[in-house]
């Protein structure tokens, strides 16, 4: 009789942790809202990082329709000067410390 092998149980819902569930439900669904608007920028601003960078579905929650008419609304705004591009006050590049203390002039 030929011993049997054992398979490796899959464990595919203990990938993301304890933190790991159901998804956030859309916060456009919930309300029912047809279309998003550009000029709502209370709640644009829920969908933008500090840096001034879109957020993406897996953060936001939103669904995938939701999501396309908000990176489209935010793009609006910001041409319209509602929104802003990047994040206000000046960015050191230096504090990140990209290539370290290189000087460019030698």
């Amino acid at each position: 009789m030929a011993k049997q092998r054992r398979r490796p149980v899959r464990r595919r819902d203990r990938k993301g942790g304890p933190t790991s569930g159901r998804r956030k439900p859309c916060p456009y669904c919930r309300d029912k809202v047809e279309q998003v608007d550009y000029k709502d920028i209370g709640s644009l601003r829920r969908f933008i990082s500090e840096r001034g960078k879109i957020r993406s579905r897996r953060i936001t929650g939103a669904c995938r329709r939701h999501q396309a008419q908000v990176a489209r609304a935010v793009k609006r705004a910001r041409e319209l000067a509602l929104l802003p591009y990047v994040a206000e006050g000046g960015s050191d590049h230096r504090e990140r410390g990209g290539r370290g203390d290189r000087d460019r002039d030698r």
